[in-house]
Order: structure tokens, then sequence, then C-alpha cells
């Protein structure tokens, strides 16, 4: 019997490639038949996922800098379809799953010319600019939460809440840790977005922290030309502390800290919840619409998470450290509040999903 092929499309931030590895992992695991299609920014998220099929496809959001860039922008994205059609017209899939970001662009419209099915899938709390283009040619959208904004009502019908496409281990992931009242273990977590933000900002409030009483242990995310100075300023001031680069085993630091530092994409917030990490939310200002703002903001407002914005962390970061420190009473109704959170439905109701596309195909 033959595999049913289906293609995912990924690209762009690790928001929207590791939402797509981790649906394909689960797709292979009951016997479909996977590829992928990325670009070159979205490759180079992919060196520990070796088992999955990948083509590498060129794409470029539409740069309205000035006639020139557009046109060349413009010129990037027609290249773009027109392989992605050769590439369709022989790999033709079942389905497609288009994972948002410019870099499923091209493959969804070449799918549509071609008349292959395909999905969306939006995991932030504001449809994407490339979803919204895409969304009156889709089938469905899929959705992570049911409070998205920027749909039209219109196209209401074709929303789907799945949930959060993480991993499995995070969504399965148990915290034996219990903690130590003495010591406040943080987890920093910026990606390159954030990285060189939080490695000028935060050490600071840290060394702050430590003339407050604090004793604190910080496992920090950094760039690795960050490395040497981080290391040299913990150690100066005596913060106990550990630095790493780039790390798709967030776990083995899940299990160690009390809570995280983090900006505010949809899947670091997500997998932190799953995993019941209490989290500061530090949305990134530069986010397209401003869309991490509204992601920390539904946290916050469900008491999942706290909230600072990047402008008010000298203001109101050491603060909320201190009163976290003190064993406050919010701080442990988010921890009781996250054991309540999971999205350990999100894979079966995918499944539900592609075999209805499936059996409707046949």
């Amino acid at each position: 019997m033959n595999r049913v092929k289906v293609l995912i499309a990924i690209g762009g931030t690790g928001g929207h490639v590791f939402p797509g590895c981790n649906l394909a992992e689960h797709l292979i695991e009951n016997n479909y038949k996977v590829s992928l299609v990325t670009d070159k920014r979205g490759y180079k998220f992919l060196n520990n996922f070796k088992n999955l099929d990948v083509t590498v496809i060129p794409s470029t959001p539409i740069l309205k800098n000035n006639i020139i860039s557009q046109f060349f922008s413009l010129s990037i994205v027609f290249y773009s379809i027109v392989r992605s059609l050769f590439f369709l017209i022989f790999n033709r899939p079942v389905i497609i799953f288009g994972m948002g970001g410019y870099a499923a662009f091209p493959i969804c419209i070449a799918a549509k010319i071609l008349r292959i099915r395909f999905v969306i899938y939006e995991n932030n709390l504001l449809i994407g600019k490339a979803n919204r283009f895409l969304l009156p040619l889709s089938e469905k959208i899929l959705v992570s939460n049911k409070e998205l904004e920027g749909i039209e009502d219109k196209y209401k019908d074709k929303i789907i809440e799945i949930g959060n496409i993480i991993k499995k281990e995070i969504i399965n992931f148990s915290k034996d840790y219990k903690g130590n009242s003495e010591v406040l273990k943080i987890l920093v977590l910026g990606g390159s977005q954030a990285a060189e933000v939080f490695a000028d900002t935060l050490p600071e409030i840290f060394k702050k922290c430590l003339r407050e009483g604090i004793k604190l242990r910080v496992y920090q995310h950094c760039l690795p030309s960050q490395n040497r100075k981080l290391e040299l300023f913990y150690r100066e001031t005596k913060i106990n502390f550990e630095t790493f680069n780039f790390s798709t085993n967030l776990t083995d630091y899940f299990s160690k800290v009390d809570i995280a530092i983090t900006r505010s994409g949809s899947s670091i917030l997500a997998e932190l919840v799953n995993a019941n990490i209490p989290f500061i939310s530090v949305p990134l200002p530069s986010s397209a619409d401003n869309h991490q703002l509204k992601n920390a903001n539904y946290y916050k407002r469900k008491n999942l998470a706290f909230l600072i914005e990047e402008k008010d962390l000298n203001k109101k970061l050491l603060n909320l450290i201190k009163d976290i420190f003190q064993n406050s009473s919010k701080f442990e109704q988010i921890k009781k509040n996250q054991r309540q959170y999971s999205d350990k439905n999100v894979y079966e109701n995918i499944d539900i999903i592609l075999k209805k596309i499936i059996d409707e195909k046949n």
C-alpha cells in the first residue's frame, strides 16, 4: 500500500520552522510520506532534523523601500512560484500544510494553481500577513487558539482550533525539580533577535538582585560572540551561571529552573506553559504588527505568566524578581494555573483533520 504524501511548507523564524518539524515527525511516525519545503533562512534551523526530506526554494517578503527593491523582491517571489510549480508537478502531495511566514507563500500559490488542497496554520494571536493573503485560497486555517485576531467574518467557518504544535516530549514533560527557596534559578531565552538586548540589560539587573540579598543561578542563552563577555561579568559579580548557544533540547534546562525570562514568540510561550515553567514575557518591540505583545497579553490575561515590555525592564524587573523570590501568592497561582493547561490533544486533532481530507479526496 502506497503511503499518503504530505508536504509541509516552512521557513523564516524558528516560530514557523519548529512547529513544521514537529508536525513532520508526528506524520512520519504514523507512516505518512513527508517532505518539507523551506528557504535558506529556514534551512539553518534544520541541523538537528537530519531524517527529514527537505527542498530549499528561495523566498522573500515584498520589500517596499523603493521601486528597485520592490521589483527585485517581486521577481524572486515570481521565480519561487515557478520553481514551486515544477516541484509540485513532479512531487504531487495529497495535502500541503503551510506553516505561516513568507516562505510558505510560493508553494501554496502553486498548489492553488495545480488544484492541490492546502491548509494553513497560525500559532500567533494575530494572523500573519502571508496567512492573511492565503486564507481565501486555503481549505482551512488551523489555529493554536480560537482568540486569533485579524480574520474577516466571512472566513470564520474555515477556523479549526487544534492547539500548539509543540514537541511531544514537552507536552509529556514532567518536572520533578522542587526548587530551592534559597536560590532562584532563572532561564533566559531570547533567540537571535533578543540575545543581544538580554545580554546587555539583564546581567546588570541580576547584579542589583544580589545587592538585595537574592541569590541567583542563571542559565542564559546568548550568541557565540557574547559568551566571553557574559562569563567575565558573571564571574566578577559572583553570580552562579551557565551560558549556552542555540539548543533544541530545552527540556534539559526546564528541569533545572524556577522561572524563565523570554521573548514572546508563540512556540516558546506554549512550550513553557506546557512544561509548567512560569515566565516573564518580554515582547520583541519590532515584531510584525506587534504580534508578540498580543501573545504575551493573552498569557498574562489568563494569569499564566508575567509581562514586562522591553522599555520597562530596568524599572520593573528587579521588583518583580524580588516579589517572586519571596514566594508571592501570584507566582504560586500562575504555577497552579499552568498545571491545568495542556496541548496534549493537538496531534489527535491533526489526525482527525487529515483523515477527513483524505477520505474526501478518495
